[in-house]
């Protein structure tokens, strides 16, 4: 997801995560974010990425640092930090990655000027979403999610 509007170094991303809970600067943090990736697989561009590595039933991020590493990432939210590291990488060490996102994506929310519609439901949502859009474009500038995110990881991003 681009980030575009929001640039900011990974300092400022540090004081947003570290408003509600701790995240440990583990490297420079001179780095600019302008997206933020919790897939390894979804990687198109190594450029401005902040790695968020989840850990989930039948997958762990941590197990793709090393993969990103190589193609060139250099920021990273970890629950634990990969031994033998480069100093040009930074690493946020917090105590769970997913609630680090949500806490993000709460700041975010939070100094963002912009109002938000959520659609929820049991089914219909992407119809709706795409109505939306459609008739409120031509009287408001408008960013939608390019699809459609109803999970504890989705709704954030």
């Amino acid at each position: 997801m681009q980030w575009s509007w929001i640039k900011r170094t990974l300092k400022d991303r540090s004081s947003l995560l570290g408003d509600y809970l701790t995240a440990e600067l583990i490297g420079p943090p001179a780095q600019l974010v302008t997206r933020l990736l919790y897939d390894s697989r979804q990687n198109s561009s190594v450029s401005g990425v902040l790695f968020f590595a989840i850990r989930g039933k039948h997958h762990d991020g941590h197990q793709y640092i090393g993969e990103l590493i190589k193609k060139g990432v250099k920021a990273f939210v970890v629950e634990q930090v990969p031994s033998n590291i480069s100093a040009d990488l930074s690493f946020y060490k917090v105590d769970n990655t997913v609630e680090a996102l949500q806490n993000l994506a709460l700041q975010i929310r939070i100094k963002s000027q912009a109002d938000i519609i959520s659609i929820t439901g049991s089914n219909g949502k992407t119809v709706v979403k795409e109505w939306l859009s459609q008739i409120l474009q031509a009287h408001f500038r408008l960013t939608k999610s390019p699809k459609s995110y109803n999970s504890q990881i989705g709704v954030p991003i």
